[in-house]
């Protein structure tokens, strides 16, 4: 008994002393959050999440700016067509909008009576007024579609090329793990694990930024389209209006010469 216990006594430090080594050796546990994995991955990775988180932040400003300009743009076509169809004459209304138009609506409206006014000659209009007018307001159209789809652009090749330079992210830390399994000559998990973590952050972060730009970029489209259909409808009734004061004064004049 004597001889089992002094035996014990001397293994005890020896198993002592393995198992510190175990745990020395062991591997460290690792942090698998976003800055966690953002801070292990490669130079080239953490470039690919910087251009990809980059993206998304001004995805989403692109989205709030214009989101909040179709909103004023339609509360302010709502309150010029109800000062339009008002009743007052349309050269007071030109007067009050004045050179430097405010909204949309107003720019078209500013564009039409301007070349209205500079074609009324003596108490009567010049030949081919109306078409000239309506190309007048085209243009102001036009100008109106360029302003609406800016920085839409952008929202749609993020929606595009973010999954892609993702999955660029993805292969090239796939790679790396792969690398770090030939030169540990080791197909632990806790080799591997890293990388391929890190790999599909990328991933992550490539989605993140496709999904909202291409959800943004199709209901902001339609807004622009909205409100383009809504200057058109305003621009073809001014037209309509005009053509009949022009029928109108040469009703008159061909009545005054008859008489």
């Amino acid at each position: 008994m004597g001889d089992m216990l002094i035996t014990l006594g001397t293994a005890a430090p020896v198993l002592a002393q393995a198992a510190a080594v175990e745990a020395l050796s062991a591997p460290k546990s690792q942090d698998f959050s976003i800055v966690g994995l953002f801070l292990i991955a490669g130079p080239v990775v953490k470039a690919v999440m910087l251009m990809l988180a980059a993206a998304s932040v001004w995805s989403w400003a692109v989205i709030a700016e214009r989101m909040i300009a179709f909103k004023r743009h339609s509360t302010s076509i709502d309150a010029f067509e109800a000062e339009f169809w008002s009743g007052a004459p349309l050269e007071d209304l030109h007067d009050r909008v004045g050179p430097e138009p405010a909204n949309p609506a107003e720019r078209i409206f500013a564009a039409g009576m301007t070349e209205w006014t500079r074609s009324l000659v003596g108490g009567g209009v010049l030949p081919g007024t109306v078409a000239r007018v309506e190309r007048a307001m085209a243009v102001a159209q036009a100008r109106e579609a360029t302003s609406f789809q800016r920085r839409l652009g952008f929202l749609a090749t993020t929606g595009s090329v973010a999954p892609f330079v993702g999955l660029f992210g993805t292969v090239w830390g796939i790679k790396v793990a792969f690398q770090a399994i030939a030169g540990q000559q080791s197909t632990n998990l806790a080799v591997v694990a890293p990388g391929i973590a890190e790999a599909l952050l990328a991933t992550a972060l490539g989605l993140l930024a496709a999904i909202p730009a291409v959800m943004a970029y199709n209901r902001l489209t339609t807004q622009s389209d909205a409100l383009l259909d809504r200057l058109q409808n305003f621009a073809d009734e001014f037209s309509t209006i005009l053509s009949r004061q022009i029928d109108r004064a040469s009703m008159a004049g061909r009545a005054q010469a008859a008489e």
